[in-house]
């Protein structure tokens, strides 16, 4: 039986993570700062709680990186912690930075020091990229980061490729586009529409404020990403990665489909606040995953229109479908 241990359990992708591997087979071990204080609501929500052994681990003390991994000594690590929030990395960019690029050199560095043959699956993000405009980028685009969330996803990526090339370890990147779920906490904007929608067609006189919804994202379903995390790991080299759907739509595309949903109107439902908007945003974002399904197989089986769908659903219903296809 092979084990996995997954930093950031508690988040979007660690559930739905946990949940896969599961199904695979795995001996799940789930990371997280504080396991007997911490609520895992996801891994509650998806009714697998009772089959993760929890540790407390916090990424960003090597000690407590190096001592996790020789107690469980993992088969694979997969490195999902760290702030995730693009909007709140302006407010907080110093603890940004350092839980996404202190938090992957420990995770690097005691992997080496460990000796064990641990494979290292890093969450890299399309935030990296910048404004690539009408480009879709591919493992080959430049970075140029146009929020602190960006520049730390980037300077992880470098450090995991660095460690790949120095010392040999088994260490990939899934440079993974925006991907969606019922998972995702309120303050995520898909979330943010889909509950809105669902409170106003259920009565409320709500008002839905967003910021800029002119900007264009490649948006997929999170449980077909993190079947692209545990493919990586499972190719004869390590390698990195752009996961996506291929397809780029504009919010406001995102906002109509959620509202169509419960048959209502957006734009009698929603008003724009420019203090929404951020000192840097990306105008639109376009991807090319080819190099994904050339080397495993990889394609995203969701589209923005079946994420919008999927998360009303969830949403009415209280429905969660971790393996929907």
């Amino acid at each position: 039986m092979k084990k996995a241990l997954i930093c950031g359990v508690s988040g979007q992708d660690g559930a739905y993570l946990a949940h896969l591997l599961l199904t695979k087979g795995y001996s799940v071990y789930g990371g997280s700062r504080d396991a007997q204080m911490s609520s895992f609501q996801n891994l509650t929500r998806l009714n697998i709680r009772s089959q993760i052994a929890l540790v407390s681990v916090n990424i960003n003390d090597f000690r407590s990186v190096l001592q996790t991994l020789l107690k469980v000594r993992p088969d694979e690590v997969y490195n999902l912690a760290g702030q995730s929030s693009v909007g709140l990395s302006f407010e907080q960019p110093v603890e940004t930075l350092e839980s996404i690029s202190i938090g992957t050199l420990n995770l690097l560095e005691a992997i080496r020091f460990s000796e064990l043959p641990i494979k290292l699956y890093n969450a890299g993000s399309s935030e990296s990229f910048g404004d690539t405009g009408r480009l879709a980028a591919d493992e080959e685009t430049p970075f140029r980061p146009r929020s602190p969330y960006g520049v730390a996803k980037a300077a992880a990526f470098w450090q995991v490729a660095n460690y790949r090339e120095a010392y040999q370890l088994f260490a990939s990147t899934g440079i993974l586009f925006n991907h969606e779920s019922p998972l995702r906490p309120e303050r995520f904007v898909t979330r943010k529409i889909v509950a809105a929608a669902c409170r106003i067609a259920q009565g409320s006189d709500e008002k839905l404020t967003l910021g800029n919804i002119d900007i264009a994202r490649d948006w997929g379903w999170a449980p077909d990403y993190v079947e692209a995390m545990w493919l990586m790991l499972q190719q004869p080299q390590p390698n990195d990665y752009v996961i996506a759907t291929g397809h780029t739509r504009k919010l406001k595309d995102f906002i109509r489909i959620v509202f169509e949903q419960v048959n209502l109107n957006w734009e009698e439902h929603v008003q724009i606040d420019h203090s929404f908007f951020r000192p840097t945003d990306l105008a639109e974002g376009n991807a090319n995953p080819a190099k994904a399904f050339w080397h495993f197989g990889w394609k995203a089986k969701h589209k923005m229109e079946d994420v919008a769908r999927l998360m009303v659903e969830a949403q009415l219903t209280g429905i969660l479908h971790p393996t929907d296809s």
